[in-house]
């Protein structure tokens, strides 16, 4: 079992229940922090003196006190963490379940288990450290099992990103149409640029093209 943890959680009523769940799987050295600078300080602070955390298990959102903060959530301190320490396991304790989000962290941030928060979030977080542990795959919450599973991960393609970009523009699809056979791109079809759409807005849970271009805008594509 992971002998060193740190939790990054604001809610303290979060934390003692996260606290009791650890002692009972045997764990004893837990810390816990509130703000994600301070994360990330102690997470390479322990690496530096030799005494590295194993596991990180961390919320993806703040409420913001006043107290400054170059990492306002979780999603930056996942992005800065795997930068440096690309071995260290990670498990997200949130309550975020769109799919998009989700996989994102999965795919981008190769985090090691996601962990909704609720009735059953205490005892599906002993699971995933457990699971983990013995199998070395992603986990995640039943809950969410059938809406996202790493098989399910969508490779978002240059066609996919010029699509966006050019709803960005404000370009209807026989326009995209023609620009795409200008540069000799197929599928250019009408029809085709209108299937690829309906998937990308279903996948991204989009309730309209400007939906999904902010969505892609949010994660950089655009």
């Amino acid at each position: 079992m992971f002998q060193k943890v740190l939790v990054v959680e604001d809610l303290d009523v979060i934390n003692s229940g996260i606290k009791i769940a650890l002692e009972e799987i045997g764990i004893k050295e837990v810390d816990f922090v509130s703000y994600c600078d301070d994360a990330y300080a102690k997470i390479k602070n322990a690496s530096l003196n030799n005494e590295p955390y194993h596991l990180i298990i961390s919320d993806l959102s703040f409420k913001y006190d006043g107290t400054h903060q170059e990492l306002k959530s979780g999603e930056e301190l996942l992005e800065k963490i795997r930068k440096e320490f690309i071995d260290l396991k990670i498990i997200v304790f949130s309550v975020e379940d769109r799919p998009y989000k989700i996989q994102h962290l999965y795919k981008n941030l190769k985090i090691d288990g996601f962990v909704w928060k609720s009735r059953s979030g205490l005892k599906e977080l002993k699971n995933a450290m457990n699971a983990i542990l013995t199998t070395n795959q992603f986990y995640i919450s039943p809950e969410l099992n059938t809406t996202v599973h790493p098989k399910q991960v969508v490779e978002v393609t240059d066609f996919d990103v010029f699509l966006i970009a050019s709803i960005s523009k404000g370009l209807l699809q026989t326009e995209i149409s023609k620009n795409l056979k200008k540069i000799g791109c197929f599928p250019s079809s009408i029809s085709a640029i209108e299937k690829r759409l309906k998937f990308l807005k279903e996948h991204f849970n989009a309730n309209n093209p400007a939906h999904l271009v902010a969505i892609a805008k949010d994660f950089g594509l655009v």
